[in-house]
């Protein structure tokens, strides 16, 4: 890996992305926003599964469709895509050769998915012995349920977070509830990152690769943070509370005028100044509510008040208030006034790319900003099998006519 000739972090950094729907190409397009070459290795005429996963489609400048869904974009930036038929052994001898010049494979098939075609880690790491190769999984490498396939949904019921997410049962609406994001995908693409670039330090002082064993249960536990310490501390399972916090009070939404708003008071001195805003200082001196302990104690009773003053405001009017007195308050905002926002407008969250076929394409822009590497934005998500005469000629030398020939097989 050369990393001198770039600003970009990972420029010169090759990986081999056999992922796909979201945890792995979550990672991958991580890398490829710093430098990396990522290749994405599809299968042909219908490659990755969330490029028919819409509405909505990605329009060209006449309106028509693109065949590429929203969901691929979210994942796919900075990335070549390239077709090669796996089930075909002159496929299968194709990826081996490519897994012989990268650095890094991800993939996420199912545990010994891919040693009947000899592109499991043992086969690979024989003829690439620094290659580092991450394996994402529903349930991991080992253990009973590790033959299992798993989705986020399932992760998320199964490893405890949709226990916590929701109303509780008493109330109306009560029941859990899945978060409205597939975030144990995102998790698990941000932890699969971390452990990639591990991994890359580690060989660049011994030489050695490795084989990274990523599983969404173990990452959804992980994810749990406070609230597994809490079970595991207090020894009593944590219940759901809607949007109210388990160890912070006064930390949920309100009702106001309008709408709702989100108050969330990490400490007593808030806690002060908020009483203040809200024209009772004397809830501040109320012995029941003077720490926060007390106030998690007398928690109804508090949120009750709180209520009843909340409502004789908008949600505008609160949130200049709240803010002027350095108490932590927000509104509910849909998405439309997400990206409409000041400081997201500043901060640059959206972007838009050069497209192929559509022209430009609006995406998210990557939240790290970083002094000296920044990310750059070189490629839009590609379309199918776009760049797979570039990537076979730049990474195997391949000349034209090999690669028609293997156009001609139906290998790529």
């Amino acid at each position: 890996m050369n990393l001198t000739n770039s600003n970009e972090a990972l420029s010169g950094l090759r990986v081999l992305d056999l992922s796909r729907v979201l945890a792995g190409p979550w990672a991958s397009q991580l890398l490829a926003d710093f430098g990396a070459d990522v290749v994405k290795v599809e299968r042909p005429h219908t490659g990755d599964d969330t490029r028919a996963w819409g509405p909505p489609w990605l329009e060209d400048a006449q309106g028509e469709s693109t065949n590429q869904s929203a969901y691929y974009l979210s994942a796919n930036r900075n990335k070549r895509s390239i077709t090669v038929d796996m089930a075909r052994p002159e496929g299968q001898q194709l990826i081996r050769t490519l897994a012989s010049y990268a650095d890094v494979v991800i993939e996420n098939f199912k545990v010994d998915g891919l040693r009947q075609y000899g592109l499991d880690y043992d086969s690979l790491s024989a003829t690439n012995p620094r290659l580092i190769y991450c394996s994402v999984t529903g349930f991991g490498q080992t253990g009973p349920s590790a033959p299992r396939a798993g989705y986020d949904f399932l992760i998320q019921g199964m490893g405890g977070l949709m226990s916590i997410t929701g109303r509780p049962d008493e109330e109306d609406g009560g029941g859990p509830v899945k978060v409205g994001v597939a975030v144990t995908d995102v998790m698990t693409g941000l932890y699969a990152t971390v452990a990639v670039l591990s991994a890359l330090a580690f060989r660049d002082r011994t030489g050695k690769g490795q084989h990274i064993d990523l599983a969404l249960l173990d990452v959804q536990i992980a994810s749990l943070a406070n609230q597994a310490s809490n079970y595991l501390v207090g020894g009593s399972a944590p219940r759901r509370m809607g949007n109210a916090h388990p160890n912070i009070v006064p930390y949920q939404d309100f009702p106001t005028a309008d709408g709702h708003m989100i108050i969330a008071v990490g400490n007593d001195g808030q806690f002060q100044s908020f009483c203040r805003v809200v024209g009772h200082p004397e809830w501040a001196e109320e012995q029941a509510f003077k720490t926060n302990p007390e106030r998690v104690k007398n928690r109804a009773r508090l949120v009750g008040l709180v209520n009843t003053v909340t409502v004789k405001r908008s949600t505008a009017e609160w949130v200049v208030l709240m803010e002027s007195a350095g108490v932590p308050c927000g509104p509910i905002n849909t998405l439309d006034k997400v990206f409409d926002d000041p400081q997201v407008r500043a901060r640059g969250m959206r972007i838009e790319m050069d497209h192929s076929e559509a022209g430009t394409v609006p995406l998210i822009a990557n939240p790290i900003r970083m002094s000296e590497s920044p990310v750059v934005y070189r490629r839009a998500p590609p379309t199918l099998g776009e760049h797979t005469c570039e990537v076979l000629r730049s990474w195997l030398r391949m000349g034209e006519d090999e690669v028609q020939a293997l156009r001609e097989l139906g290998v790529v």
